[in-house]
């Protein structure tokens, strides 16, 4: 092939590929703010589905966890719990209209699943018990790991209350232990290490002097 050819070969391939990354660009910047939109919006309401019936209209306050080290205090006592794949994305306050503190929610992103990663938002009322739980991601196998997401499985969770929970494989009544779901142990481990990292996070910040 001539020189020129191969020159004009080249410059066509470089004009297509500016033409597909403007393309690829636009179609990025046209999407964006409805996915982050969308995702707002399930995180919002998920905010509410975790309150109890009587709480649903409860306002959300967003913490400032970078304030005076609590991040990194919530961090270091996840990890003294030997959680290695748990983090906290977020925390929020809900309050009734007066003002009042009705209950801690936490955002949890745990990377132990069987499908990967499952995040989801956990309340903690202000005596330690667990008000609701709500999936934001999860992928785990149907029929299985995904019953966590369906009741009467995910209200396993609510009025438990604890330093830590315990999962046992039978039926149980006692406020620190719950029951896994047959044939999921991955998920319902995974889940229930993000529920005590969730609980690690609830104490850093009502009893290390973060709460105000």
């Amino acid at each position: 092939m001539k020189k020129d050819g191969i020159a004009k070969n080249t410059m066509v391939l470089v004009i297509m590929t500016l033409i597909l990354g403007v393309i690829l660009g636009s179609v990025h910047y046209v999407t964006e703010k409805p996915i982050a939109a969308q995702e707002k919006k399930q995180h919002d309401e998920a905010l509410i589905a975790v309150m109890p019936d009587d709480q649903k209209d409860a306002e959300f306050e967003t913490v400032d966890l970078a304030k005076d080290g609590t991040d990194q205090k919530i961090k270091d006592a996840i990890a003294a719990e030997g959680l290695t794949a748990e983090s906290i994305d977020e925390m929020n306050i809900a309050k009734d209209s007066s003002g009042k503190e009705e209950a801690y929610v936490f955002t949890v992103t745990t990377t132990e699943g069987y499908g990967g990663t499952i995040q989801f938002v956990l309340g903690v009322d202000t005596e330690g018990a667990i008000t609701g739980i709500s999936f934001l991601s999860i992928s785990e196998t149907a029929g299985l790991g995904m019953r966590w997401a369906q009741e009467p499985y995910i209200s396993r969770f609510d009025g438990k209350k604890g330093d830590k929970l315990t999962l046992v494989k039978t039926t149980t009544d006692k406020e620190d232990e719950v029951e896994a779901i047959s044939g999921s142990t991955v998920t319902s481990n995974a889940i229930t290490n993000g529920v005590n990292a969730a609980l690690a996070a609830y104490k850093v910040y009502t009893e290390g002097g973060a709460a105000k």
